[in-house]
């Protein structure tokens, strides 16, 4: 709880929001039914221990309680202030409020940025009160707090109406308030513990990326489920994400608005900014965050978290009384990442003397016979994870775990297995009555009725434990070696000029000279030898091939000299007003995979590099991974190998395998090169990047630097994302 004393802008002032001592409600209603009246009456049933003040001109009593006038007539400096009266009222009041020295407020009113218009400038207007004043606000058009701790429900939700749960170990943290209350309503009737909802709305101050960076710091948080429409400060997201991984707090996150459907909705919602979904891909990556895409799987992830079992690896045993049910667990195990590894030979014999009927190998088909001495359960479950080594189990008993003869047993078996192995994640998957389902949970086991679904949990856990291991991350330092980026022009480069700056920034790049008339073309193509390629050079002129602008595997000095005509005619036919500056001559490169490499500078969490295979594959599998810049070499090769074209660049069916290493060299570099030129680029094509067999090297065949502003001032920019 906080006291008194001044609070820093950021963070540590929330405690006002979430468990203050004193709150008025501005606009209270005599009408329980009402928004002004619902969290007077709920906080009346819930039991806040605080003082309550509502506001309200018209009346002496507001549910039984002493009202007040106006704002300036309170008896105290609240911690707190609702505000629920018209949005055209809402600033004179927060007003009002940051004068009389009101630490916080809470806006449920809507009518601002998410209605465009008139709309935004009422919501800079509330911005900047709470800037100038210092008074914390949350919304507006939000649905306030839930706070089970002290029994602060600001909120006119009715979702309370069911009643109030005891606090838990969950927080829930929503830029809507419609999801952020479903989500607690969800949970309360899966059994699961809420300790706060907070819903941000249009975040016109506090923000989820805050409230996560809050709840990262608070003890009795384990879990952090957030939702969110669009982030406006990447940085805070990013801060409060990786404070959450070092506290070792698992952070589920739903990231809406990925289609171009759902953009549009999240625009006339909260007018947020959307941004690249890969790139909040690569953001929940880096910081160990998972990204659901459910309430469902929100909700089977937080539970899961609720054990505090994060597994050092992947390795999952699976028993079943079900062949078939059996083949699916590990089909689904192995799609999600998990590792299905057979039992070892010894391991397997032992446990086919033990019980004769079993299939032992992995998963382990006991069938329902295994029922018939129970005493086998917790040996051979022991076998598994002692000889196996795995981290996870998950074990299938459907309806046959609930019998009244099979109860008792099997819990003081698994209660022995428990206490044997206190680091194993174990998954049962059964169905019983309720009562039943808790004996199982009290023993110590995460309970699903859907084995798939349990292995979804797994597979988080597993990303968890993963993340958590690791350590800090620190951005990789620039080698203070790399000359310094000059200035790059407010106006579309060449090829050229784009291949010079890439060079310098240590991009490994294909032999070539500018020719700039015919007879130079000859020349430089008999010093390069045939067979060579030939481009077109124009600042402007991005997509080459449409406008016949590139001739490949020119044989000889002649021809040359004749396709440098042609390629100079087609490019002045095409566009008269780009400025020419010549023809690209370089050697014929091949043998190697075409891969494609890039920047992306993103306007919520600036520059990321992107990774994939090059020519059209990039357009028609949209094979590629992101990373925030800059980044190490580990993070390059987990790059490579989280695309479908690792395959082909670690060796394929006889074919020999690329010089990856030669590959996350340049990525790092070009990452290097993404973080100094930072704002100065709106993206960076490089396609094809060539990565020839193991030991050759790599080499860009063609790149263009896009600088800021250049896009705007009309140049043709091939997108590559």
């Amino acid at each position: 709880m906080p006291n008194d004393s001044s609070y820093p802008k950021r963070g540590s002032s929330l405690p006002y929001l979430l468990e203050p001592k004193s709150v008025a409600i501005v606009g209270a209603s005599s009408d329980p039914s009402r928004i002004g009246g619902r969290p007077l009456r709920y906080m009346i049933e819930g039991g806040f221990a605080g003082r309550i003040y509502p506001v309200n001109p018209n009346r002496d009593t507001v549910q039984g309680l002493k009202a007040y006038r106006a704002v300036g007539e309170l008896p105290e400096a609240v911690d707190c202030a609702i505000i629920a009266v018209p949005a055209k009222l809402v600033a004179g009041v927060l007003e009002e409020c940051g004068a009389r020295g009101i630490k916080s407020a809470i806006l449920f009113s809507s009518g601002f940025a998410e209605v465009g218009g008139g709309g935004k400038a009422l919501q800079a207007e509330l911005s900047a009160i709470a800037q100038r004043t210092g008074i914390r606000v949350l919304g507006p058009n939000c649905l306030g707090v839930l706070s089970f701790t002290v029994g602060f429900y600001a909120t006119f939700s009715s979702t309370l109406d069911a009643g109030f749960s005891e606090p838990g170990p969950l927080a829930i943290i929503s830029q809507s308030g419609a999801y952020g209350t479903h989500l607690y309503a969800v949970a309360r009737n899966r059994g699961l513990g809420v300790r706060y909802v907070i819903t941000t709305g249009n975040e016109c101050d506090v923000d989820v990326a805050e409230c996560i960076d809050w709840a990262a710091g608070v003890d009795d948080i384990m879990v952090i489920a957030a939702y969110a429409e669009g982030v406006q400060d990447g940085a805070a997201l990013v801060r409060s994400l990786e404070k959450a991984r070092k506290h070792g707090k698992p952070v589920i996150f739903m990231k809406v608005g990925h289609t171009e459907a759902g953009a549009a909705a999240v625009a006339s919602h909260t007018a947020s900014l959307a941004g690249s979904e890969k790139i909040y891909d690569a953001v929940f990556k880096k910081h160990g965050v998972h990204r659901a895409e459910t309430t469902e799987e929100m909700l089977d992830i937080a539970y899961a978290c609720g054990g505090g079992i994060f597994p050092k690896s992947n390795r999952i045993g699976l028993v079943t009384i079900s062949g078939g049910v059996g083949a699916q667990m590990a089909d689904y195990a192995i799609k999600r990442g998990l590792d299905v590894a057979p039992m070892p030979e010894p391991a397997q014999a032992q446990l086919t003397e033990n019980l004769p009927f079993a299939s032992a190998r992995n998963p382990v088909d006991t069938t329902a016979q295994f029922f018939n001495d129970l005493s086998l359960a917790g040996k051979n479950f022991s076998l598994m994870l002692e000889a196996g080594k795995y981290d996870i189990a998950i074990a299938f008993f459907t309806l046959a775990a609930a019998s009244r003869y099979i109860v008792d047993p099997l819990v003081r078996e698994l209660e022995d297995l428990r206490r044997q192995f206190p680091d194993r994640l174990i998954i049962l998957s059964l169905l019983g009555p309720p009562d039943v389902v808790e004996r199982y949970r009290n023993a110590g086991y995460l309970i699903f009725e859907d084995p798939c679904r349990a292995i979804v949990a797994a597979a988080a856990m597993v990303g968890f434990g993963k993340s958590f291991a690791a350590s800090p991350l620190s951005d990789p330092v620039i080698p203070v070696a790399l000359p310094e980026l000059a200035p790059l022009p407010a106006r579309p480069m060449s090829e050229w000029e784009s291949r010079a700056v890439l060079e310098t920034a240590g991009i490994p790049v294909i032999a070539a000279n500018i020719a700039e008339s015919a007879a130079a073309a000859e020349e430089i193509a008999s010093a390069f030898g045939f067979p060579v390629a030939m481009k077109i050079n124009a600042a402007g002129i991005s997509h080459k091939t449409e406008i016949g602008g590139v001739a490949l595997n020119v044989g000889t000095a002649a021809e040359a000299g004749g396709t440098f005509e042609k390629l100079m005619s087609a490019a002045r036919s095409a566009r008269p007003d780009a400025d020419i500056d010549g023809v690209l001559v370089s050697p014929m490169a091949d043998g190697g995979i075409e891969t494609i490499l890039g920047i992306q500078v993103d306007p919520v969490f600036g520059p990321a590099v992107m990774f994939g295979l090059g020519g059209i594959f990039a357009e028609v599998f949209e094979d590629t991974s992101f990373r925030m810049a800059p980044f190490g070499r580990e993070e390059a090769l987990e790059m490579i190998d989280e695309t479908r074209g690792a395959k082909l660049l670690r060796g394929l069916r006889g074919r020999p395998p690329g010089d990856v290493d030669a590959l996350a060299r340049t990525l790092v570099k070009l990452s290097e090169f993404a973080a100094r030129a930072g704002n100065a680029i709106e993206s960076v094509d490089i396609n094809p990047f060539l990565v020839f067999s193991e030991g050759r090297g790599a080499l860009a065949l063609d790149c263009l630097i896009v600088p800021k502003g250049a896009a705007a001032a009309g140049a043709a920019v091939r997108s590559a994302y």
